[in-house]
């Protein structure tokens, strides 16, 4: 008997179906029968998913029925800068993934890297605590997709590697994870067909070899086609670097010869100063760097190279020589120790301690100047009777060859144009140059004014304002000085391809200010200015002519403005996120309990030394009022005291500095790149030592800060003590202390200094240089064997500066 249907409406809820086809939830029930519970909460996200691709499969039941089984890593957390991994697990009935994939769904932007079932990141700066969802999902051939999600919790940065203790090794040490290989040395040829470096005294040509004291640096990204400028590229660059001074004894077989120097030691003292253009690579994300030893960027600015002498200064009678009539000429560029640079992709070197290398016995020739000139040329220290290694007294091979007789700067001629009487006013300058040109002669910015330029680093650059770069006078008892542009940034400036062009435009015209430090922690920026503030023709301290008078002698200048005196002011750095602006001062010989202030407050006895001064420096930091560039008054602090942490906490160690981070003499100094989380949120300081009060306890070091911000501290009085016995005290604004937020990264090898540093923009890669190891020794007592050493060479090379590579062996951000 045949069964009736009822064939009137339905909604559909009759069955009409009379094969023996599976229903879905018999599908869904055998899934679970024949295959384990998906594992780190993908279940759901697998069941949510199957749509088609389960009516796909019904077809044939042969085949996987089911989607992809899926599974990641439970939630991690992490600090910024560390490199984070990921992997996810896909499998398939049917042994068969297509595709999967990583995206981040919340939190923090994450740039992944991902290969296959494994992703990877940096985590990045973060102010606090965020978290960071994935989601991993997998494809199989059939189409049919699952995922699942994990978390991962960001924190800020820490400086997580252990403090590096101090030691008087003869080799770079690094914290435990980390690798310092050396990649560029005193010697190395610079061109193809240039012989490799002797290291025995016999070797020449150092127009085409890497100069000696390697010092302030920095790292120019190229194209991986080689010929173009690329600012984010961390696999391939040059490396632009400082060329400061020599170690004379060790540049020949048995050491310098004496009295009347022969012409190829001086050539080759003189080539072995200036600056480095070199290309450098790195082969993969993970492998060595090396350099490339035939590339046609390979540079050497030497004190013989041609020069262009730009700004107010220009075609001046200050500047007007033998060479150049027109004083707007010159050669080369010398002592070049920290630097600057620009937006627009220019290194600015700074000539420092330029005058000990002229000849000037005073006796014959200050009767020949006029008083004027006299007072310029004491200020200024141009008083040697021989100069430093005595090349005027060369007898060049070709007489019409005047390298070694521009370093006679007497007044000999009828006028300056028939003698180097001027020669002197040609140094002491910012100096501009295009690393991505060698065509392009340097220029002298005379409108940031001439001093013992230790850097010129630049404030933030911000559209509409006007920016600024900071410069410290290296040497005791000098100032700080700011410039400012005349003309407002620009942004597309910084892509322009006529670069020096960029640059008359921004530093050809400006203002020079020096600062003055109150007591109260408030501080002014003065101008330099013809005219104004007791800057006239007048003055009882210097009558001047004009405002080219006034760059020409800025000491001058700032001394009739009456500057704040400091204890060494040398190199300066901007943190990229506040603005501020940070100077190491390094030590005062001369600062006794009776002359310290607010800003430069301690005057203490530091055995084994006899004398009372402040031996072991500090460093200040200031922010401008609006966190501008363009104000003319700041508030300022003390950041950190120099000390060793065995010396009195009260007056001395004021920073309470541990024996993981404390230091003496502060140098160097510079802040994470804003292109990587070293230079983001917190902001990594690096501080470098130039030391010679700490150096029986240790080698010269390296340390890293995580630094808060001008006014976070408290007024601090410190007394201090003459070596009578007789105190003083003096309030200084301070800021809080450091604890573990200061720590030792590295320490040199003997007798070196610590001086230079950049990173790659991805700051993965840390480049530092490391000056005249071995300096007190000669070739008949070689007092370090560094770098050779780096690798356990043989003991007996000479030492050479050079420049050191350091990678983090997990591939993450340096310092975090």
């Amino acid at each position: 008997m045949t069964d009736l249907i009822d064939y009137g409406y339905s909604d559909g809820d009759v069955d009409t179906n009379r094969t023996s086809n599976p229903l879905l939830n018999d599908m869904i029930e055998q899934r679970y029968s024949r295959r384990e519970t998906l594992r780190g909460g993908a279940s759901a996200a697998a069941i949510a998913v199957f749509g088609g691709g389960l009516l796909a499969a019904c077809d044939d039941n042969s085949v996987s029925d089911t989607p992809p089984d899926v599974s990641v890593a439970t939630a991690a957390a992490t600090t910024a800068g560390n490199v984070v991994t990921i992997t996810g697990r896909a499998n398939d009935d049917a042994g068969a993934i297509s595709s999967s994939a990583f995206t981040q769904v919340s939190g923090p932007t994450l740039t992944l890297n991902t290969s296959g079932t494994t992703t990877s990141f940096i985590a990045p700066a973060v102010a606090t605590s965020s978290t960071a969802v994935l989601r991993f999902s997998a494809t199989d051939s059939r189409g049919q997709t699952a995922t699942t999600e994990t978390s991962v919790t960001l924190n800020p940065a820490t400086l997580s590697f252990t403090a590096v203790p101090k030691n008087r090794n003869d080799v770079v040490t690094v914290p435990a994870g980390y690798t310092a290989t050396v990649l560029y040395r005193l010697g190395d040829p610079l061109t193809a067909a240039t012989p490799a470096y002797r290291n025995d005294g016999t070797d020449t040509d150092f127009a085409n070899r890497a100069g000696d004291h390697h010092d302030g640096m920095h790292y120019f990204g190229l194209a991986a086609t080689g010929t173009a400028r690329d600012p984010n590229s961390s696999t391939r660059g040059l490396l632009v670097m400082n060329h400061e001074n020599i170690t004379q004894a060790y540049l020949h077989p048995t050491g310098p010869t004496s009295g009347t120097r022969p012409e190829g030691e001086a050539l080759k003292e003189i080539e072995a100063h200036g600056v480095s253009v070199v290309e450098v690579s790195r082969a993969s994300a993970t492998g060595a760097w090396t350099y490339n030893q035939a590339s046609t960027l390979n540079r050497r600015i030497t004190p013989n190279t041609p020069t262009v002498i730009n700004g107010p200064v220009r075609g001046t009678a200050f500047v007007r020589t033998a060479y150049s009539p027109a004083g707007t000429d010159g050669r080369g560029t010398i002592n070049n120790c920290a630097n600057g640079y620009t937006p627009w992709g220019t290194m600015l070197t700074c000539e420092e301690n330029w005058a000990g290398y002229f000849r000037r016995p005073t006796a014959t020739d200050n009767p020949r100047r006029t008083a004027k000139e006299v007072t310029a040329l004491t200020r200024y220290g141009v008083s040697s009777g021989t100069g430093s290694y005595g090349w005027s007294t060369v007898t060049p091979s070709n007489p019409a060859n005047t390298v070694f007789r521009k370093w006679d700067a007497q007044a000999t001629g009828a006028d300056a144009t028939a003698d180097y009487r001027n020669e002197p006013n040609q140094y002491g300058w910012v100096v501009e140059f295009d690393p991505y040109d060698p065509t392009r002669a340097p220029r002298k910015r005379t409108a940031l004014g001439r001093m013992n330029h230790e850097g010129a680093w630049p404030g933030v650059f911000v559209a509409g304002r006007r920016p600024a770069w900071y410069m410290g006078d290296d040497a005791v008892n000098e100032y700080l000085y700011k410039f400012v542009s005349n003309t407002a940034w620009v942004e597309a400036d910084a892509a322009a391809t006529d670069r020096l062009a960029i640059g008359d435009k921004y530093l050809d015209a400006g203002t020079l200010y020096v600062a003055k430090f109150n007591a109260d922690g408030s501080g002014t920026w003065v101008p330099l200015v013809f005219g104004q503030n007791g800057i006239t023709s007048t003055s009882t301290v210097y009558p001047f002519a004009d405002q080219a008078d006034v760059l020409t002698h800025a000491r001058l200048a700032a001394d009739v403005v009456g500057a704040t005196r400091m204890d060494r002011p040398e190199w300066t750095a901007v943190n990229p996120v506040t603005g501020e602006m940070y100077l190491t001062l390094t030590n005062n010989s001369t600062r006794t309990p009776a002359n310290t202030d607010a800003a430069n407050p301690r005057a203490y006895l530091d055995p084994p030394s006899t004398s009372v001064s402040n031996r072991n420096g500090h460093i200040l930091r200031l922010r401008e009022t609006g966190d501008t560039t363009e104000a003319l008054a700041f508030r300022w602090d003390n950041f950190a005291f120099g000390a060793g942490s065995d010396l009195d906490a009260a007056n001395i160690n004021i920073s309470g500095l541990t024996a993981d981070n404390d230091f003496s003499s502060p140098d160097g100094l510079w802040f994470g790149r804003t292109t990587n989380p070293s230079g983001q949120i917190t902001p990594l300081l690096w501080i470098q030592t130039d030391d010679g009060a700490f150096t029986d306890v240790t080698n010269n070091q390296m340390l890293v800060a995580l630094p808060g911000q001008t006014g976070d501290g408290s007024v601090r009085t410190v007394t201090n003590r003459t070596a009578a016995g007789a105190t003083t005290t003096q309030a200084t604004p301070m800021g809080k202390l450091l604890g573990t937020a200061l720590k030792r990264f590295l320490v040199g090898p003997r007798e070196c200094e610590i001086t230079g540093i950049d990173t790659t923009p991805d700051g993965r890669t840390l480049f530092v240089n490391i000056q005249h190891p071995g300096e007190n020794g000669d070739p008949s007592n070689i007092t370090s064997n560094w770098p050779a050493s780096q690798t356990g060479a043989a003991t007996g090379s000479r030492p050479r500066s050079a420049t050191v590579v350091i990678t983090r062996t997990d591939g993450g951000i340096i310092g975090m």
